[in-house]
């Protein structure tokens, strides 16, 4: 999943975006507001992380002019203000959720997996395709009895199919979900990536989940599953 960072003090993002990368999620950061709705206009994300302070234009300006846009992505805002009438208004303002500084990284987590669970694709944690377990709580994935074991962008490539499954799935939109904005659009980084999740999750005389079609993108999921 592809998720923006905004926040000015830049240590303390590029701490909070390696703990995400080490999460599967891909991050890209914006250090003011005017940044953060550029990069929205640009890119395709799945999830905002909004600090409330931030110079010129703060936080609530940003989450109202995302929803004026709009934009039905979630935002959780994040702020050193507890006070009851800080967080109404950041929750008025359209953010879906609110978490006070200093919060602890696995607390952080676990609103973001709440809130990505809001969506229609994961009301259950646990996507399931024929055989294939993919648990997005905790990064894990099973086919059968087999745990499979991955790295986190492997992990973060296969949970997007899995949301999309049965769908054809372009490079495209791989991109933009899956890697942040230094990906290099002419590389051949996701065809290694689907090569090394086939390995993993299709083992011989299984049925081959991971399937290509050609000119058009990627699939996962048995015949019966293609829409």
């Amino acid at each position: 999943m592809r998720v923006l960072l905004v926040e000015d003090e830049r240590d303390a993002a590029l701490m909070l975006a390696k703990g995400l990368r080490e999460h599967s999620f891909a991050v890209d950061i914006a250090e003011d507001g005017p940044s953060a709705l550029e990069k929205i206009h640009e890119n395709t994300y799945d999830l905002v992380l909004l600090d409330l302070m931030l110079p010129g234009m703060d936080g609530l300006d940003v989450c109202r002019q995302i929803r004026r846009e709009g934009a039905v992505l979630p935002v959780l805002m994040l702020t050193a203000r507890d006070a009851v009438s800080a967080r109404i208004s950041g929750l008025d303002s359209g953010a879906d959720d609110y978490l006070c500084k200093p919060f602890d990284f696995q607390e952080l987590l676990a609103r973001i997996r709440a809130l990505l669970r809001r969506g229609p694709a994961l009301e259950d944690p646990i996507i399931r395709v024929d055989g294939l377990n993919i648990d997005t709580r905790d990064h894990t994935a099973r086919r059968g009895d087999r745990v499979i074991e991955l790295t986190a962008k492997e992990y973060a490539l296969l949970e997007y199919l899995a949301r999309r499954r049965g769908e054809v799935v372009g490079r495209a939109e791989i991109s933009e979900h899956v890697w942040d904005e230094t990906y290099d659009p002419f590389s051949n980084l996701i065809e290694v990536y689907v090569q090394r999740l086939r390995r993993k999750i299709d083992q011989p005389g299984e049925l081959p989940l991971i399937r290509t079609r050609r000119g058009e993108g990627y699939i996962l999921g048995g015949e019966d599953d293609v829409s």
